[in-house]
């Protein structure tokens, strides 16, 4: 009986323990069927991993970013390592117009300097050639010159001096730019030395080599009189190159075709080509970097629009069934219309989002900076070994701050503008300098110009200048021209500025007198 029971119990146990089993193996299996099915797992737990260099966060796309909440990264694992750099192939395009352009930019470039070098050569050694050709080839029939002629010789190595220096400053200057055209100016002073210099040694071989001047006063003189000349082409020089522009006559405004933002710049008497040039050096510092991916809502937004809108002919090819369409696309189009509210609700909720990101990122920032504060007042009295440089002690207090401040500029889309490698270089730079949380904050927080990102950052480094004239006319009211470059285009209008007249009234200081007037009192 014992017996019996005992190996009942057994029974009940095994198969319940087996039914169990099986239980659990559905219930597992039944856990295990929504993950499997499109091969994740259900957990929101992402890793990232941002390499040195390398952008922050990787480029998402809008839906990723409106499908998540502000508790996104609470449950994420940050990675740091090194990785191999991509490209893009907006970056393979403007990689290979860069090498097809690079050889005949190169070749324009050094053939006006060789050609300029060569030049200025030939000026500063003709004035010593006249000095030193008689003396070589006749001096025993060259009369005496004595004081006088030592002090040519004196006068002329300082004016050439003077000249070297005037003409260092002034044409042999780092080129800021490639243009399309020669400037007009330049190459007209080039042409008006060279004549100069020609025509000086045309007569010199006439009226001194040929009849053996033996008047080496004369000669001197010569010499002393072509350095005269030389002075004054590069007084004129300075006036057309750099004096006639100083003046303000126009007024330039600049839109940015993708979002029209705007400058207006004064400039003076300049080509078309050398005020496109004023125009991108301003550029760069003055206007915020230009960010595609704040149009892509935009984008996105009329695009779903155009793809809700369907027309359908119910009647058949008739001109009822005409004006039946004609209605539907007019309905349509009123429906079209209330997408005003959903801008509104987007642009609320992406605001919203921003501040509260914001916050956090200000409170993050201000917590690690004070304990770099404090680290700093303790590791003063530690041994000099345990003291940390500005990178170790950025590198120490990022990771406080780095879930904030990759949440928010996910939320501002300018994650592929800062890489971990800036941001780390920025804070160290901080650091050093004993700046503040709102000073390192302020990089973020809002866009800046270009010149404050990295080189490898910006999205447009070649231009192509578009006008209806030629680009060596100067500047006058009316004209437009347009810069292009992969991205955008600059368009750029001119406006004269106007005539002002004004007049001068005097006022006699003695005719300033005023009287009280008092009002009677009413009777209550």
């Amino acid at each position: 009986m014992d017996t019996e029971s005992t190996y009942s119990g057994y029974s009940y146990y095994s198969s319940h323990s087996k039914k169990s089993h099986r239980q659990g193996e559905r219930n597992r299996e039944r856990h295990k069927s929504p993950r499997n099915k499109d091969g994740r797992g259900s957990e929101k737990s992402v890793t990232i991993q941002a390499p040195t260099g390398e952008p922050l966060l990787a480029n998402d796309s809008t839906r990723t970013e409106e499908v998540q909440d502000d508790n996104w990264g609470e449950t994420t694992t940050a990675i740091t390592g090194t990785s191999e750099h991509s490209i893009s192939q907006e970056d393979i395009a403007r990689i290979s117009k860069d090498m097809e352009d690079s050889v005949g930019l190169d070749c324009k470039r050094y053939l006006g300097l060789t050609v300029a070098s060569v030049l200025g050569l030939l000026v500063f050694l003709t004035p010593i050639a006249f000095i030193l050709l008689p003396p070589i080839l006749w001096r025993d029939e060259l009369e005496p010159c004595g004081t006088i002629c030592e002090g040519l010789f004196i006068s002329v190595a300082f004016k050439l001096l003077i000249l070297l220096i005037g003409t260092w400053a002034l044409f042999f200057r780092k080129q800021r730019a490639d243009v399309p055209r020669v400037f007009v100016f330049r190459a007209l002073l080039l042409v008006l030395i060279f004549l100069f210099v020609v025509s000086y040694w045309l007569f010199y071989g006439v009226r001194i080599l040929d009849s053996r001047d033996r008047n080496y006063q004369g000669i001197v003189q010569y010499a002393v009189s072509l350095v005269d000349a030389l002075l004054f082409i590069h007084y004129l020089a300075i006036v057309l190159l750099e004096l006639r522009q100083l003046q303000p006559m126009f007024t330039l405004q600049v839109v940015r075709s993708t979002d029209g933002e705007s400058r207006f710049y004064s400039l003076g008497h300049l080509s078309i080509q050398r005020a496109a040039l004023v125009v991108l050096e301003n550029y760069y510092k003055d206007f915020t970097i230009y960010n595609p991916n704040l149009l892509t809502a935009s984008k996105f937004r009329a695009a779903k629009h155009m793809a809700g809108l369907k027309v359908y002919n119910v009647d058949g090819p008739s001109n009822n069934a005409t004006g039946q369409s004609r209605a539907m696309i007019a309905a349509a189009a009123r429906r079209r219309d209330s997408s005003h509210n959903e801008l509104y609700y987007e642009e609320a909720e992406h605001e919203r989002r921003v501040k509260k990101r914001r916050a956090r990122l200000v409170v993050a920032v201000e917590e690690a900076f004070i304990h770099i504060q404090r680290l700093q007042a303790e590791e003063q009295q530690k041994a000099p070994g345990e003291v940390m440089d500005p990178r170790e002690a950025a590198q120490a207090i990022f990771p406080s701050m780095a879930r904030a401040l990759q949440k928010y500029l996910r939320a501002t889309r300018q994650q592929h503008y800062h890489s971990m490698e800036s941001i780390l270089r920025h804070l160290a730079f901080c650091i050093t300098n004993s700046m503040t949380p709102k000073a390192f904050l302020e990089r973020y927080l809002s866009a800046g110009p270009t010149l404050q990102y990295d080189k490898e950052r910006w999205l447009s480094t070649q231009w192509k200048l578009v006008s209806d004239e030629a680009v060596t006319n100067g500047l006058r009211d009316g004209i437009v021209f347009v810069l292009k470059c992969l991205d955008f285009s600059l368009v750029v209008n001119v406006k004269k500025i106007p005539f002002i007249v004004l007049s001068e009234e005097f006022i006699d200081p003695k005719s300033h007198k005023f009287v009280l007037r008092l009002q009677s009192e009413t009777s209550v």
